[in-house]
């Protein structure tokens, strides 16, 4: 008897000090809601010819729950470009939104604005933007509506003050088309940015991957006003600030959410994910 109850005694104190398979939430996607649908908590507008915080003409605001760009308010568009920034930085993530178009373009937008905005990742600081800059250094999922004139397809790529790898080849062009299907009308369109650090980004609609590159890095055109020490062509963009674009017209967001990809990636940890990509053992909690 005594040597059973000292086996039982050992086996019980093994299993109590065994590490844990897992953690039953392990596979859960804790998804960050930037856009609390309340106010512009945690976000910063840069409007092309104004300073940093400027909302010129309340161009950025919330209405109903959502977060909308508007120009109800202008008497002429004016190359306002313009983005507003969420405040913190990142680098492994997938930044994701639902977004519509709605109504009619700004008086004096251009004619290839029509139902075209985007969301900006791996962009500059945005306190590193000149006040006449159009457009900060970044690289675009180009946001586009149907104009029910066939074929156009949204989340495609730009690139301004940018370039990419694409097929093992250095893309210079500004635009590349994705695969996605057209959407006229306001219907509710989710666009999905895959953005792992320097190495690739992936773009996908409504759940469908639609369009892949590599090698983020700094260069090209598109981009005026800038400040020259903050364009060092072929630089690899690993990090950088998230904005939501205004480009004439109207458009209204009612989710942008971030999942974190990088964090603690030790089974035994109480806040591992299987979905990091990333290690950032730091951020390990047992």
């Amino acid at each position: 008897m005594r040597t059973v109850s000292l086996f039982g005694f050992l086996l019980v104190g093994l299993l109590c000090a065994a590490p844990p398979e897992g953690q039953p939430d392990a596979d859960r996607e804790d998804w960050r809601q930037l856009f609390n649908g309340k106010d512009l908590s945690g976000w910063v507008p840069k409007i092309n010819g104004y300073d940093l915080g400027d909302n010129f003409n309340e161009t950025f605001r919330v209405e109903d729950g959502r977060l909308v760009v508007s120009y109800d308010r202008y008497d002429d568009f004016g190359e306002r470009f313009g983005h507003i920034f969420y405040r913190e930085k990142f680098s492994y993530y997938i930044v994701a939104v639902e977004y519509r178009f709605v109504g009619e373009q700004a008086p004096g937008g251009p004619g290839w604005a029509r139902r075209n905005s985007g969301v900006m990742v791996h962009g500059q600081a945005p306190e590193t933007m000149g006040k006449n800059q159009n457009f900060p250094i970044s690289i675009e999922v180009q946001l586009l509506g149907g104009l029910g004139e066939g074929p156009r397809p949204t989340a495609n790529l730009c690139t301004p003050g940018t370039h990419v790898v694409m097929d093992a080849k250095l893309l210079t062009r500004h635009c590349t088309q994705s695969s996605s299907p057209t959407f006229d009308g306001d219907e509710w369109v989710r666009s999905e940015t895959v953005v792992l650090g320097d190495s690739t980004i992936r773009h996908r609609v409504n759940g469908e991957t639609v369009l892949t590159y590599e090698m983020p890095q700094v260069g090209g055109e598109v981009v005026d006003g800038f400040d020259p020490a903050v364009k060092n062509n072929g630089e690899l963009l690993g990090s950088g600030y998230i904005s939501l674009q205004s480009e004439s017209d109207p458009i209204e967001f009612r989710k942008v959410e971030l999942l974190d990809l990088s964090g603690c990636m030790d089974p035994n940890a109480t806040n591992y994910k299987t979905y990091f990509v990333k290690s950032e053992r730091s951020r390990c909690q047992y």
